[in-house]
């Protein structure tokens, strides 16, 4: 297992972070991270390699790039530049990396809200990328949460083309994603639905 390290605050800290970040820019996405991180720890725990407290604290902050919001995938960036200055290297991976299953600038959904540059610089970090299991993962529970609690990959796919809109390469990306949990079920032995607290008692309401 991966120790936590220079590279990657406690979970203490990526909490702090967290709130601090609410408190520039509150919404569903706090909520939604927190679900996140859950997803994580709760998957990893039958992970033979992944370390579920690490996988906690990665979720936490996959999203901080928010706190400069309002904003859309610019976040992405955001949240990279802003946990590389911290020194969290490892966590300003997942910033970059969690909202590309193909990691190709291409398969963004909606309208860049940066600026030309910041696409390109984006699309040369994606490049020196190779996806790491850990990457994977939580690609795979960004899919799985919503602001108020645990979903099906269909409902998350159905959330973020309500918001984002839809392009040529978008299908593409859906068969990434199905083919993610397909991974996850096969390396943990069991269908990662059932690993989510009080999800299946959902599904069967």
């Amino acid at each position: 297992m991966t120790l936590l390290g220079a590279a990657l605050p406690s979970r203490e800290v990526a909490e702090q972070l967290l709130l601090d970040a609410e408190a520039l820019n509150p919404g569903g996405w706090v909520p939604h991270s927190r679900y996140v991180a859950l997803a994580a720890r709760s998957i990893a725990e039958h992970h033979p390699t992944l370390d579920p407290q690490r996988m906690h604290t990665l979720g936490l902050l996959h999203d901080i790039g928010r706190r400069t919001g309002p904003n859309k995938d610019r976040h992405i960036l955001d949240g990279y530049d802003f946990l590389t200055t911290l020194g969290y290297e490892d966590a300003a991976r997942i910033a970059l990396t969690h909202s590309f299953v193909i990691p190709d600038v291409a398969t963004l959904q909606g309208a860049w809200d940066g600026t030309p540059d910041e696409l390109t610089r984006l699309g040369n970090l994606l490049a020196a990328v190779t996806l790491s299991e850990e990457d994977r993962l939580l690609q795979l529970c960004d899919m799985l949460a919503l602001p108020d609690g645990f979903c099906t990959i269909q409902e998350r796919i159905l959330d973020v083309a309500l918001r984002y809109t839809v392009n040529g390469r978008t299908p593409e990306k859906w068969r990434a994603k199905l083919a993610l949990k397909a991974h996850f079920d096969q390396v943990c032995g069991v269908n990662i639905y059932r690993l989510l607290p009080g999800f299946v008692e959902r599904l069967l309401a």
